[in-house]
């Protein structure tokens, strides 16, 4: 087995050249931007959240005022709707007006709520995007190993070759031509695990962007900048930790509301009777107050209750951001050690998984070593194959991670 060869196959199933109906990673974030359904349900609470503001600071509505006055029930005039002076028949209206604090902290209330609206959406995105960039390199890993098997087996078809050959020659044990046969069928069965593997990552990106998972994803993993300290500069703009500035926003108008129950509310009401003709009809005017008198019993508790929230949300946001500083730096040092991997992959452990393979041949081809030891390398450079695409594939995820949360430029 060529090792110059080999190495050139590894780089052209790692660079996937870009096929017909194929799913490149671009395509799969921009199908998931347009048909996730978390990213719709956000749009639309989103602007259910616009549209509950508009009403905030207005005056409830008018109530109309329809009734009758003084309708006698004894004496001569009983039962009689124009015999006694006082009788009227009334239609009014009424307006309840609430105290201009509390007008204004549920103005502050409503755009708190649908700035946070828009916070929650920019999450989901964020995590929309993570998990669709995640399930594509998944797919794609698969892919590639998938596509190793076609040399595998040509390879397995020259050792059975060899080994009749050695046979033919007198050198060697019949039992011997099982061997590649068996390490066809070790083949056929991790490919048979691979194919399980394909079918569990097409369903997590499905998911994500549909039917369109079922291509077959092209290209090349993303080569994202990931700077250390850039990703930490950006850690505050994290939408999970700027979320917390309508939530803040929120505790406080709420906060502002429950402090404007001490102010009066007041209502008026114009009233209009009408009586029997020799009696004339009324007017009238009438204006109510109400009296928080008690704010040590009713307001205050509900003051109380607000600030108490507002400092727990102080806290839990600082206890956010220690979280993700702790996150980052933990997937930063699991980056790097990917980032390590993958290189002493490439520049060690296949190559003499390689070279090692090719002596093992030649020795058996000279008589001078057994099949079992050739056959063993063999597996050896199989598994660092696949061990490479699995660093590869987990530098790739951890990459994601990194870059989506905190290395994404805003406009994207």
């Amino acid at each position: 087995m060529n090792a110059s060869y080999m190495r050139a196959l590894v780089v052209g199933v790692l660079a996937w050249p870009a096929l017909a109906n194929a799913l490149t990673l671009d395509d799969a974030l921009r199908l998931a931007q347009n048909n996730a359904p978390s990213l719709l349900a956000e749009s639309a609470k989103l602007q259910a959240a616009t549209q509950a503001a508009i009403p905030a600071g207005e005056l409830p509505d008018p109530k109309l005022v329809v009734g009758l006055q003084d309708f006698p029930i004894g004496g001569p005039n009983r039962g009689t709707l124009y015999g006694d002076e006082m009788t009227q028949q009334m239609i009014g209206i009424q307006q309840q007006v609430p105290s201009r604090d509390k007008r204004k902290a549920r103005v502050e209330l409503a755009d708190a709520t649908v700035e946070r609206a828009a916070a929650e959406g920019r999450i989901e995105r964020l995590n929309v995007r993570q998990a669709t960039a995640q399930a594509w390199i998944r797919a794609y890993a698969v892919a590639r190993k998938q596509a190793l098997f076609k040399d595998f087996y040509q390879q397995n078809r020259l050792l059975q070759d060899t080994v009749r050959a050695q046979l033919a020659g007198g050198r060697g044990q019949a039992a011997d031509a099982v061997i590649p046969r068996q390490e066809a069928a070790e083949l056929a069965g991790r490919e048979d695990e691979l194919t399980q593997q394909r079918t569990q990552a097409r369903a997590a990106l499905k998911r994500w962007i549909g039917p369109a998972a079922n291509e077959v994803p092209s290209g090349q993993l993303p080569d994202w900048t990931l700077d250390p300290h850039s990703l930490n500069h950006n850690l505050h703009q994290h939408p999970a930790l700027q979320a917390y500035v309508p939530r803040t926003r929120e505790a406080q108008a709420r906060l502002q509301e429950a402090k404007a129950q001490k102010t009066s509310d007041w209502s008026w009401e114009v009233d209009y009777g009408h009586r029997s003709r020799e009696f004339g009809d009324m007017v009238n005017v009438q204006f109510t107050f109400d009296l928080p008198i008690f704010p040590g019993r009713r307001q205050n508790p509900g003051i109380a209750a607000k600030q108490a929230e507002l400092d727990q949300l102080d806290a839990e946001r600082e206890a956010a951001t220690r979280e993700h500083i702790q996150m980052l730096d933990d997937d930063l040092a699991d980056y790097q050690r990917l980032d390590r991997a993958v290189q002493r992959s490439q520049d060690s452990l296949v190559p003499l998984a390689e070279e090692k393979v090719s002596l093992s041949l030649a020795c058996y081809r000279a008589g001078k070593g057994d099949l079992m030891t050739l056959v063993n390398a063999r597996r050896e450079l199989v598994e660092a194959r696949f061990k490479q695409i699995d660093a590869i594939e987990q530098r790739a995820l951890v990459g994601a991670q990194l870059y989506f949360a905190y290395g994404e430029p805003a406009n994207e």
